[in-house]
């Protein structure tokens, strides 16, 4: 496993530095639950958009280890709350989601001036990259 270099993070932010639809899993009680998101990756982590009482929030609240599969990735990793999407101190990550998810993020699934909506940051541990016949295993700590 190597760490990650120029070259798997240029592949990375390439594939997912804009709005990336990707499968993102947390596990509860030996319970595996998978959904699909809209994540913006950046500096060894995956961004989500969501809502702090969802069973996703709740599940990384009992376990925080989480997974991700997007293309041709998959990976682990570890979800944290960073909380309102609008607090100062979450504006210039908020502002690069509003940019990368720009098409959708102002049709009215989001309600920004409810403290509930928040950013989840996954950062990733571990994964495995595909890229033009190659395989990257990558420690992203």
């Amino acid at each position: 496993m190597e760490k990650l270099n120029e070259t798997t993070e240029k592949i990375m932010r390439e594939r997912f530095g804009k709005d990336s639809l990707i499968a993102f899993a947390t596990s509860v009680g030996n319970v595996p639950h998978v959904r699909n998101v809209d994540a913006y990756y950046e500096d060894g982590a995956f961004y989500i958009i969501t809502y702090a009482l969802s069973g996703k929030m709740k599940q990384l609240a009992e376990n925080p280890a989480a997974a991700v599969a997007g293309e041709w990735l998959t990976g682990h990793g570890v979800g944290e709350n960073l909380g309102y999407f609008g607090k100062p101190e979450n504006a210039a990550v908020a502002e690069k989601l509003r940019a990368a998810f720009s098409e959708w993020i102002d049709n009215g699934h989001n309600d920004f001036s409810d403290e509930n909506t928040i950013i989840l940051r996954i950062k990733l541990t571990d994964g495995i990259l595909f890229s033009n016949g190659s395989r990257y295993e990558i420690d992203f700590t």
